[in-house]
């Protein structure tokens, strides 16, 4: 936990402008999650990136500034007609998983991958519920569970 006490943790969430109108129902939905488990604003902080294409450096850079214990990526890509869908769903997830293993600070995947927008906007806020408080929750989770192995290594 980069030196804080428990219960001091500092989030960064990046969040993709792109598909804004999904993308933002998520990152209210991951802010109330921390807000009803008492997280104060003064712990996180959101950065807007063009596109998810942009998550992984982005998160990558917040997960390596020391600053954070855990970094929260939102997004939504849509499948449209061509195959950009696959290029930035996938190199999007690639790049947040390498930005958690190459740091060691854990990166939530928040990223929605769906067909249409009304897949997309089912899963944030809609008729499947919201992503975003899932990602933020991984998040929290994720440190414990780091945090949990670090100390074991160190009292071995």
């Amino acid at each position: 936990m980069q030196g804080r006490e428990p219960g001091e943790e500092r989030y960064a969430v990046v969040a993709s402008a792109f598909n804004e109108m999904v993308v933002r129902p998520l990152l209210d939905g991951a802010l109330a999650c921390f807000q009803a488990l008492g997280i104060a604003d003064d712990r996180l902080e959101v950065v807007w990136v063009p596109g998810a294409f942009e998550l992984p450096l982005a998160a990558r850079t917040a997960a390596s500034s020391g600053r954070f214990d855990a970094v929260v990526a939102l997004g939504a890509v849509i499948r449209g007609e061509t195959a950009h869908f696959d290029f930035v769903a996938g190199e999007a997830a690639r790049g947040l998983q390498d930005a958690a293993l190459e740091t060691g600070v854990p990166v939530s995947f928040g990223v929605l991958t769906t067909d249409t927008v009304e897949q997309a906007m089912d899963r944030a806020g809609g008729a499947f519920g919201n992503k975003g408080p899932d990602a933020a929750m991984a998040a929290l989770e994720m440190i414990g569970i780091v945090e949990g192995f670090r100390a074991r290594t160190i009292a071995d």
